[in-house]
Parts: structure tokens; C-alpha cells; sequence
């Protein structure tokens, strides 16, 4: 709804006591798909409408020298951390990291997600994020994630003195689904939290001719204390990748997180090794399993044609592999 996208942006505005103008898109994402459809691009653009500078993923420190570049350096500089900004929970007093969340399986992208206007004038408090591995959406046996959040932008947070969250799945294409019923742990540490319901469905069977229809039962408490009300939302779930849902890196809860680089520590100082998964994820704007030159940036850019050993234009997690193996360890 496009209302909801307006008072996020309310909220951001607040909370960053900005006054420069705020572009909101469309549903369809229209802004972003002629911007190139990339998930964190970046561009400067004169007052004439060019084109000045364009970025496949931003850097916030680049940009501050191009913008010095263009318009002169400012007298007081800002460093992020010191602006106290609040966080997108505002100043809610709800615990958090009580819950353990559930590993994604690899490679995960989401999937297309259509909330349902709800019968009642309520607004949609919950939030359904789906994924899964793309084979898996073409037909493949294998994993969905769901995660249930409450959007911070009403305010709520689950009630736990009350039933715990159940949604109940149900299909007419011809897939097996490990659970049709899915119930959330009851909580007995605090009374009330915000952290995601997360849960992994395994899928068996090729055909992908029908979407998952979600009914979701759960109990929502509003931060100040003035109502908890029992609700029921329903989505539908398309077995297609959606585009413009961008990657999730870490999140609520206290569970593992199948995110890039984990467990690749090194040895003895103790830097990271390169993680193909962490540079796919970062530069691999369109999510079809493979940096492009266009897509790459820094030293993935210079190193490019190095690493493209089959040299089709294409950087793969193979060919990452592989040059990483000639790097030398720390």
C-alpha cells in the first residue's frame, strides 16, 4: 500500500531531521527498474536532470568526496555514529532477542508476497517474507523460510500472554509441503517482544502451478499499552522471485543466520577470507547467480578480466573460487 510506503518515509524524516526532498516509489517500483533495478545503487544527479555519477553499490565515503568535488566540502562534518539516530523501533521499550530464529537455506532470494486487504479496516500489521533457493522456486525439492514480522511502523509487538502465532498453509499445485500448520514456540521469558516468527517448510514435488495461500492467527499489542486485539491476516505466496525484495543480512532474533562469510575466519590475525557468497550478494545486482563487468566495482573490477577465466563476461562462484585459492592466507 502505497500509504504505508508514505509513513515510512514520514518516519525516516523524523527521525534523521533532514530537509531535503524525499522520493517515494511506486508500487511497481517504477523509479527503481529505470534506475538500472538495482537493490543499493547510488547516483548524483545535477539540477538539469544528468546523470553525474552512478554507482552499482553505494559508497558512502566515495560519495562524500564526489559531493566535496561538486559543491564544495561543508564546514561541520557528521560522522554516522554520532548522530544518536533512533533506531526504526523509535524508542520501544520491547525486549528483542528472545526468540531464535532459523537458518535460510543457501543461496536464498524471496519470493513474491500479496498481502491481502484484511476484512476489517485494521491496517496490515503483519509482515510475510518468503525464501528460498531459485531452484527450489523453478521446481527443485528443498527449503522455504518463512518469517512473520510486525512492521515497526504501527508500533505493535506480539502479545505472549496469549495464544502464540498459527498460520496454516494450503496449496492446489502439486507439491508436498512438510507442514500445513505452522506454530510459534509459546514464549515464557518476557510478556510481550518484537522479534520475527521464523519457520522452514521442506517442498518435494516438480510442479509449481498454484501459489501457497497463508492464513496467519495472531495476537498484536499496540507500544503504549492502549489495545491488543486478535487479528487474522492472509497472503498469497507465488512460486516466483521477486526483484525488488532486496537480500536480508542478520535480523531479529537470536538464531544462526545462514549470512555471507560465516565461519570463514583465518588464522592467525584473524582477517577475513574472501567469501564468494559475501561478493555475490554484494554485487550481484540482478540476483541471476553471476557478477557481470557491469555490475563489478573496486577490485572485483580491476581483477575482473583475471578472474573471468572463461572469459564470457561473466564472474562466477566457481571462477571466485578459484582465484581465491591463489590468494596467499594472512
Amino acid at each position: 500500500m502505497i500509504q504505508e510506503r508514505l509513513a515510512h518515509l514520514e518516519l525516516a524524516r523524523s527521525q534523521y531531521g533532514t530537509e531535503i526532498p524525499w522520493l517515494v516509489d511506486s508500487m511497481s517500483n517504477e523509479l527503481k527498474h529505470a534506475f538500472g533495478d538495482r537493490n543499493n545503487s547510488e547516483f548524483v544527479i545535477s539540477p538539469e536532470g544528468e546523470v553525474l555519477i552512478a554507482r552499482a553499490w553505494s559508497d558512502p565515503v566515495q560519495l562524500r568526496l564526489d559531493l566535496e568535488a561538486l559543491v564544495g566540502a561543508p564546514e561541520t562534518v557528521t560522522e554516522p555514529m554520532r548522530r544518536n539516530t533512533p533506531s526504526a523501533n523509535g524508542d520501544s521499550k520491547v525486549a528483542r532477542g528472545v526468540v531464535d530464529g532459523v537458518t535460510r537455506p543457501s543461496g536464498s532470494q524471496a519470493l513474491v508476497v500479496k498481502s491481502h486487504d484484511p476484512e476489517s479496516a485494521e491496517p496490515h500489521y503483519l509482515k510475510l517474507r518468503v525464501e528460498t533457493n531459485p531452484r527450489v522456486a523453478a521446481g527443485e525439492s528443498g527449503s522455504l523460510h518463512f518469517s512473520f514480522q510486525l512492521d515497526p511502523i504501527h508500533r505493535v509487538h506480539w502479545n505472549n500472554l496469549a495464544p502464540p502465532l498459527v498460520a496454516r498453509l494450503a496449496t492446489e499445485s502439486e507439491v508436498e509441503l512438510s507442514l500445513t500448520e505452522l506454530s510459534a514456540e509459546k514464549v515464557e521469558q518476557v510478556e510481550a517482544d518484537g522479534d520475527p516468527r521464523e519457520f522452514l517448510v521442506e517442498v518435494a514435488g516438480s510442479q509449481r502451478s498454484g501459489p501457497i495461500e497463508v492464513a496467519v492467527d495472531f495476537y498484536a499489542c499496540d507500544d503504549e499499552d492502549r489495545w491488543c486485539k486478535a487479528l487474522t491476516q492472509t497472503f498469497t505466496v507465488e512460486w516466483e522471485l521477486d526483484r525488488d525484495a532486496g537480500r536480508v543480512s542478520g535480523g531479529g532474533g537470536s538464531g544462526r543466520r545462514d549470512s555471507p562469510g560465516a565461519g570463514s575466519k583465518g588464522k592467525g590475525k584473524g582477517k577475513m577470507q574472501p567469501d564468494p557468497s559475501r561478493l555475490l550478494s554484494r554485487f550481484d545486482a540482478n540476483e541471476d547467480g553471476r557478477i557481470s563487468a557491469e555490475e563489478a566495482s573496486g577490485r572485483l573490477a580491476e581483477r575482473f578480466d583475471t578472474i573471468d577465466a572463461d572469459e564470457d563476461g561473466f564472474v562466477t562462484p566457481e571462477e571466485l573460487k578459484a582465484a581465491f585459492a591463489q590468494m596467499p592466507r594472512p
